[in-house]
């Protein structure tokens, strides 16, 4: 392997590699994403939202572990080893949900779900954030999370589309399995290891290492930590939207193939606002993109209950995916611009572990809201939540 040479124009085939693979990553998410309210009622007679959500929180505890997991060893063991073993725990998932006996096989299975999601997602983040240098962090993280989301929407409608004209399973759950076969040979085959490019940064870089980077970026460190609780309310709101608007949808007599596209184009507008989003992160001030974009995101989610037309919620998805555009590879471009190279895989894992808990605290928050309460006082609540980490951030974030 030759020598490493930092930047996007230098490892521009790497890179691409990776944003594809990445893509794929996103698809297996995505598989789910529109058609699980319908799966857990008619194959299993799931009707409680807090039941339902079961399989979220699974999922979020599971990956948030995974990405702490995968950011403490990314030095020691190396991203590709840690990519293809994410691919490996992904390929018997779509089968589990096919042949599944009981709902408790499904929520296993979306344990195996969020661990490959930890491991493959983590390792291609670290890889490309390796790869381009401190002058690109932005853009290469908006590249990563554009092709992540894209294709989850992508997944996500097409998922939809074959359930409402084959049945929702087991056709929806074959895209799962090509999917994982294409990631584990790519991974395997093409993707080289990035860990010299970070020996590389680190040789030039006069950025202080900092003590207990857990402790520092979860709580002490008033950039990292608040960067860290608006990543846990990002994906809280992230982890209602995805359990319950189909049901508040479908509560409203829309039909599954509309609910699909409504689901779309959340992740589709966030996924490729995020082309933009990420090259300004390089350009404007983090900390105001993260503040209008966490606030955003919680004034849509306030309104979103008083407009129930199909049109509307079209509408409120574009905005919210707008929200969630403006934060989400700024959030980790700031982490990474906030840490010394070598403790650079450790602090964001720290991060995504606190971002993905927000999927399962969102999931049992919203779940329980939704049962006792009613979806639109679920709804109202995490608005309210995710205003309030807007907050959080203008006072405690640096400017950066």
């Amino acid at each position: 392997m030759s020598a490493a040479v930092l930047g996007l124009k230098n490892n521009w085939k790497q890179f691409t590699l990776l944003v594809f693979v990445n893509g794929l990553v996103g698809s297996m998410l995505g598989m789910e994403r529109s058609i699980f309210p319908q799966f857990a009622s008619e194959t299993f007679q799931i009707d409680s939202n807090f039941a339902l959500l079961s399989f979220i929180t699974a999922f979020g505890f599971s990956k948030a572990g995974t990405n702490y997991i995968t950011g403490k060893f990314a030095n020691k063991v190396g991203r590709k080893k840690l990519l293809v073993l994410g691919w490996i725990i992904a390929l018997p998932v779509p089968l589990m949900l096919i042949f599944a006996p009981s709902w408790t096989f499904v929520i296993v299975a979306n344990i195996l779900l969020g661990i490959s999601q930890g491991l493959t997602w983590g390792s291609t983040v670290l890889m490309k954030i390796d790869l381009v240098g401190e002058k690109e962090r932005g853009l290469a993280m908006g590249m990563n999370e554009f092709a992540g989301y894209l294709m989850l929407g992508v997944s996500a409608y097409l998922s939809a589309y074959i359930a409402d004209n084959y049945g929702v399973s087991p056709y929806p759950f074959y895209l799962g399995i090509a999917v994982a076969i294409t990631g584990l040979i790519l991974s395997l085959c093409l993707v080289n290891d990035t860990h010299s490019f970070v020996k590389k940064e680190s040789q030039t870089v006069t950025k202080k290492r900092i003590k207990d980077v857990f402790i520092q970026t979860s709580f002490k460190n008033p950039t990292l930590s608040s960067i860290s609780q608006a990543g846990l309310v990002n994906n809280l709101n992230d982890g209602m939207v995805w359990g319950l608007l189909p049901v508040f949808l479908i509560s409203h007599h829309l039909e599954l193939e509309k609910v699909g596209i409504v689901a779309a184009v959340y992740p589709l507008v966030w996924g490729v606002g995020q082309l933009f989003t990420g090259k300004m992160a390089d350009h404007f001030s983090k900390k105001k993109m993260i503040v209008f974009g966490m606030l955003l995101q919680g004034l849509t989610l306030l309104i979103l209950p008083e407009f129930v037309g199909y049109y509307f919620q079209i509408g409120l998805m574009v905005l919210l995916g707008l929200g969630t555009a403006l934060v989400y590879p700024t959030f980790m471009a700031s982490i990474a611009e906030f840490t010394h190279p070598m403790q650079r895989a450790e602090s964001i894992g720290t991060f995504r572990l606190w971002r993905d808990l927000g999927y399962a605290v969102g999931a049992i928050f919203s779940g329980i809201l939704a049962d006792q309460w009613g979806l639109e006082v679920s709804i109202y609540f995490i608005g309210i939540l995710t205003i309030l980490s807007s907050l959080i951030v203008q006072l405690r974030m640096k400017n950066s």
